[in-house]
């Protein structure tokens, strides 16, 4: 009974995940003009109301295993660096986490563990060894999946606070970087 159970909440989440990835993409693809509307309205309407939109964008966006970098450079015009950057640290830790903890629950490592199977095992055999430079570095290196190193540190069940830490380091700086230069960039 308790497989059944396990089954219908792992078919009942991986859904949901369908359901917002599908949306999000439909509406990138199908509906951008109305999403840039809508965004414009909200950035202009409060500066409270674009803070928490851009936060919950960039939190829940691990569910449609969207990079980070997107959400952040729709928002670089809108915002003051360092307020952008302050924004950006807790959507990088509340992304990670539903990576860390939500991978596990649809059996996301058994996908991963077929697919993969050499890279996980050289990538888990490292991790034993040197977890926190594993896993900033990763986190920095944008052109590996974060969500990759998030589900394998969950898998591990690798410290949670020192994964945490990692990854907020390693991302945290490379967006801080995105951030401060395109500043640099874009202003006048």
């Amino acid at each position: 009974m308790q497989a059944l159970h396990d089954r219908r909440l792992r078919y009942a989440l991986f859904a949901i995940w369908l359901l917002i990835a599908g949306g999000a993409l439909y509406l990138y693809f199908f509906k951008r003009e109305l999403v840039r509307t809508e965004m414009r309205d909200a950035l202009s309407a409060s500066f409270w109301v674009a803070s928490i939109s851009y936060v919950v964008i960039g939190s829940f966006r691990a569910f449609t295993l969207v990079p980070a970098t997107f959400p952040l450079l729709v928002a670089m015009p809108f915002f003051d660096p360092w307020v952008l950057l302050g924004l950006t640290i807790p959507c990088i830790a509340i992304s990670s986490s539903i990576c860390y903890w939500f991978a596990e629950a649809i059996h996301m490592d058994e996908v991963f563990e077929r697919k993969y199977p050499r890279q996980i095992h050289k990538l888990k055999a490292a991790l034993q060894t040197y977890q926190l430079p594993i896993i900033i570095g990763w986190s920095f290196f944008l052109l590996l999946p974060t969500d990759l190193i998030c589900y394998v540190c969950g898998s591990l069940k690798i410290n949670f606070k020192k994964f945490l830490f990692g990854v907020v380091v390693g991302e945290g700086t490379v967006y801080a970087i995105y951030i401060f230069l395109g500043d640099w960039v874009l202003r006048p």
